[in-house]
């Protein structure tokens, strides 16, 4: 926890607009990773290739996925300092990974992103790691997460929605509009 703690100032010192996507990640089933080159962003589907509408973590009252959770953005930094053996434990799952600050200074909620030809907007769905993130990476990691002085840096990463269809592509940018 202490190593964790003490990365902070580093995780929240990462770009604050105009970064390349380093790692464009799809998760087609449980456990299930392909890395690509290119993902499409729809407002009906989230990410077509994706289980989100299927078998979404959040639904809406009615059963349907919440399209809050559609996209999700991991800090670079925070994926380097949690995911250490990757020979032996899935990517994180993130769809788009770079190295750009997501706290809510940064990031606030409704902050409207230009990625590719897509626009997604961050919602305030709050991305607290699920089980898995604390089987993979560790106890410690997932409660760092948690921690309340923690909660505003947002180092799961953000929640978005797609606002605007389009494609996104290993290398462009990704710019508040």
């Amino acid at each position: 926890m202490d190593e964790l703690q003490a990365a902070i100032p580093d995780i929240l010192d990462a770009p604050k607009d105009n970064v390349p996507v380093q790692i464009l990640c799809l998760r087609p089933d449980y456990g299930e990773r392909q890395i690509v080159d290119q993902i499409e962003l729809t407002k009906e589907f989230g990410i077509p290739s994706e289980r989100w509408s299927t078998a979404a973590w959040m639904k809406l009252p009615d059963g349907k996925p919440d399209p809050r959770i559609q996209v999700s953005i991991l800090n670079k930094r925070v994926m380097d300092l949690v995911w250490l053996d990757r020979e032996n434990t899935p990517h994180p799952g993130d769809p788009i990974v770079a190295d750009i600050d997501t706290s809510e200074a940064n990031m606030p909620i409704g902050t409207i992103l230009q990625i590719g030809t897509a626009v997604i907007r961050v919602t305030d769905a709050f991305n607290d790691a699920c089980v898995k993130w604390k089987v993979r990476y560790g106890k410690d990691a997932k409660d760092w997460i948690v921690r309340p002085e923690n909660i505003k840096h947002k180092l799961r990463g953000l929640l978005c929605e797609v606002v605007i269809d389009g494609l996104v592509s290993k290398g462009d940018m990704i710019r508040k509009a």
